[in-house]
Order: C-alpha cells, then sequence, then structure tokens
C-alpha cells in the first residue's frame, strides 16, 4: 500500500467491484442480489481503507486531497469528501476537471442536505466554469430538485428537474451502460412529473410524462415507454378523469404500433397495457366484495362495506410464493405502525390442494396456514377463499398483488410485485391515505 499513489489508490478502488463481476463471470460463479451486495460492501471498505491510510500521510499534495475525496466517496462518507475537496479547491492551481468534479460533489451532498444557498452558489460557479459535464450537471440538478421537492418549494424543484431531464436526454447518446442511462431517464422524467403533480401543475405534469413516453420512444425501450403510459393513465383517474384515462389507455396501444418498428417493442408494450386493463377499471371505483370466502382468522368475517372509514390493504398471496414471502417484514412493520390510524391489513389467498409440497384436503390445508401464519408471526387477518374469483375480480393473476382500499371504500392503487423501492411506495401511499378523512 506504502508504495502506490493516491491515483493508484482510487483506480484500484473505484475499478474493484468491475474486475470482481468480470471474475465471476470467467470463473462460471452465478450472479445473485447478495454476491451484488457483498462485492459493493468489499469496494467501499477498500476506499474507506485507503481513504484513512491516505490522510496519515505527510505533505499530502493538492491533487492528493482530491482523491482521498473521490475514496470518501466511493465509501459512502460524505463528510470526510466534502472535507478532503474544500482543502483541494482551497489549494493553489487545481487542474480545472478535477475541480469541477469535486464541486459536483459537494453541491450533491449540500442539495441532500438542504444547504441550498450553498448548492446554489457553487452550482452558480460550476456553470461559469469549465469543462461543464453534462453527467455531473444532470445529478447536481437532479439532487437539488429532489430536495427542494421535499421542502415544498415547487417552483425552484421544477427549474431543477427539467435542467436534469434536458441533460440525461442528451447524455443517453453517449451512455456506457445502457441501462444505466435508462434508469437515469427514468429517474428525471419521474422527478419532473412527480415535482409538477405536487405543485398542482397538473397540465405540466402531463407534460412532463408525455416528454418522457416521446424520449423512450426515440431510444427504442419499451419498458420506459409502458411506465410513462401507465403513470399518466394513473394520475388521469387519480384526479378524477377516469373517462380520459380508459381512452388514453386505448389510444396508447394504438399509439406504441406506430412508435416502434421492431415488433418486439410493440408487442412487449401492448402485452404490458393489456394486463394492466383490468387494474385501470377498478382504480377509482368501490371495491368489490370478497367473494366464496371459506374460512377468515383469527378475527371475525366481515365486508369491505362494513370496513368504510378504514384504509384496507388487501394482500393477494400464496405460501409457495419467495416473494411473497419477502414482502412480510414490511407487512408487519405496516401493521405495528399504521393499524391504530386506521389500517387494515388481510392476506388473501385460496386452497391450492397442497401444503408442504404434498396433496392435501381443504381441511389440512387451513391446518397448515393457521400454522404458517403463526410460525411466520402475521399479526393480520387472513382470509382463504374457495377458488380463484377474487384473484379475477382483481387482476392479481400475479402475485404478490397489493390493492389499497381508501376510507370511503374506493380502490386507490394496485400494483404487482415487490422490492425494497414497491415497498416504500405502498407505505407512501398508505399513509397518503390515512392521512384523508
Amino acid at each position: 500500500m506504502k508504495d502506490l499513489t493516491a491515483g493508484e489508490m482510487f483506480d484500484e478502488a473505484n475499478t474493484y467491484a468491475k474486475k470482481k463481476f468480470a471474475e465471476f463471470e470467467t470463473k462460471k460463479i452465478p450472479f445473485s442480489d447478495n454476491l451484488f451486495k457483498v462485492t459493493i460492501k468489499e469496494q467501499k471498505q477498500l476506499a474507506a481503507k485507503y481513504a484513512t491510510a491516505l490522510v496519515t500521510r505527510e505533505n499530502l499534495k493538492a491533487e492528493d486531497f482530491y482523491y482521498v475525496g473521490m475514496l470518501h466517496w466511493l465509501a459512502d462518507n460524505p463528510d470526510g469528501a466534502t472535507e478532503s475537496f474544500g482543502k483541494f479547491l482551497a489549494s493553489e492551481d487545481p487542474a480545472a476537471e478535477k475541480l469541477q468534479t469535486a464541486r459536483s460533489i459537494i453541491i450533491v451532498v449540500a442539495a441532500r442536505r438542504k444547504s441550498f444557498e450553498e448548492a446554489e452558489k457553487l452550482l452558480s460557479d460550476y456553470l461559469k466554469t469549465e469543462p461543464i459535464k453534462l453527467t455531473e450537471r444532470a445529478r447536481m440538478e437532479t439532487e437539488l430538485a429532489k430536495s427542494y421537492r421535499s421542502e415544498k418549494k415547487y417552483a425552484k424543484a421544477a427549474a431543477h428537474a427539467d435542467e436534469a431531464f434536458r441533460a440525461f436526454k442528451t447524455v443517453f447518446q453517449d451512455s456506457a451502460s445502457r441501462a444505466r442511462g435508462l434508469d437515469d431517464l427514468l429517474d428525471a422524467g419521474m422527478t419532473a412529473f412527480e415535482v409538477y403533480r405536487d405543485g398542482g401543475k397538473p397540465k405540466e405534469a402531463e407534460n412532463a410524462l408525455e416528454d418522457l413516453r416521446k424520449t423512450a420512444a426515440s431510444v427504442g425501450s419499451s419498458s420506459l415507454y409502458y411506465t410513462a403510459v401507465d403513470e399518466h393513465i394513473k394520475y388521469l383517474i387519480a384526479t378524477n378523469r377516469k373517462p380520459l384515462a380508459l381512452e388514453m389507455y386505448r389510444a396508447a396501444l394504438a399509439q406504441s404500433e406506430k412508435d416502434f418498428t421492431a415488433k418486439p417493442l410493440r408487442e412487449d408494450v401492448s402485452r404490458r397495457l393489456k394486463k394492466r386493463e383490468k387494474h385501470y377499471k377498478l382504480l377509482g371505483d368501490i371495491a368489490p366484495e370478497l367473494a366464496a370466502i371459506d374460512r377468515w382468522f383469527p378475527g371475525q368475517p366481515q365486508t369491505l362495506a362494513n370496513l368504510r372509514g378504514k384504509v384496507v390493504l388487501l394482500d393477494f398471496w400464496a405460501t409457495w410464493c419467495g416473494p411473497c414471502l419477502d414482502a412480510f417484514p414490511a407487512l408487519i412493520e405496516w401493521h405495528q405502525n399504521y393499524k391504530r390510524d386506521g389500517l387494515e391489513i388481510l392476506g388473501v389467498t385460496k386452497y391450492h390442494g397442497a401444503a408442504e409440497g404434498f396433496p392435501v384436503d381443504n381441511a389440512a390445508e387451513l391446518e397448515f396456514l393457521q400454522r404458517f401464519k403463526k410460525a411466520q408471526r402475521l399479526p393480520y387477518d387472513f382470509v382463504v377463499a374457495k377458488d380463484n374469483t377474487n384473484q379475477i375480480v382483481y387482476g392479481a393473476t400475479a402475485i404478490p398483488t397489493a390493492v389499497l382500499i381508501d376510507r370511503k371504500g374506493v380502490i386507490r392503487y394496485i400494483e404487482i410485485g415487490t422490492s425494497a423501492s414497491r415497498e416504500e411506495e405502498i407505505r407512501l401511499e398508505i399513509e397518503k391515505l390515512l392521512a384523508e378523512k
């Protein structure tokens, strides 16, 4: 380590994960989320180790402070990064490109801390200096937009959100990773939409989604295209324009045929949208009563009509569904945190004729479900149906499917699948519906 320069230390830490993933591929080691997390953790640990080693050296040069800052940033240590970058910026004649990168990271940190005056001043300095990197500008603008939005300063948030989206659209053409580029476009486009939506500007919000749709068509992404259309339809329903939303659904099927010349992309958009048709028709309407219920435990059987005044989360699941089990910690947490505020969670399943891999009758399966509920420590009620009528009615043909019903009995949210981002999305929706009286 003593023989490595500061630049060499940063290069080694910065490329650590890339080299490890290439090594895994050569050795045919299967990729997994856990392997990814472990590798990134090792990379951060190496960066932190090198940063600590560097600051103990005597007579550090100006450029060394830059690399110490980059190592701290790679190690997820924003305090260490800003301190080192501050020393670099204060040095005599810092290299222009490194100065701009250091300044951009300080701006991102300041934005996240809601230090808006500092962030805006540094951004102004950044834009007056060359070189201006669009990737750096896009990230600075995005962080400022998100932080201003969280403080409900929507006018300022909108200006930065628009700049971020413009920058990411330009950057995408030269992006080294298409997947990363598409993620950035989605994040920037949705940030612009959410800023205008929350700021009470429906026309601008819709324009942001339409811009995202057209961008998706231009870059040939069916998934980005579907997301833009899906969000637009849901937004129209949420703002009491359901007839227009259903009209948009039909129009989007036809428009996608024109927007994509490649047949697989057209078919992917069509498949995704048609899969959502049932949900679009349910959103904004009174929730259908659960049908063919055989058992409700441990509580007493109720109707959804009797639960009016509460926010109801229907979790369509099965014991053999891995993603369903992954959602349990979040469901337990929501029950604990929000039940006193009026949240009612119902785990909705049906008889599958099997338990623990063996064929069983309904009585034995019900006994298994009761044991399963106790073993998983699930505190909310289970609803067990005789058949798949409820799955069909609610469009829950894939599981897990989450349905949120507001205090008036109206369906406000339907989504399939689980992930950290989806759980956060549901949590925020629960809080929003609970706040409605």
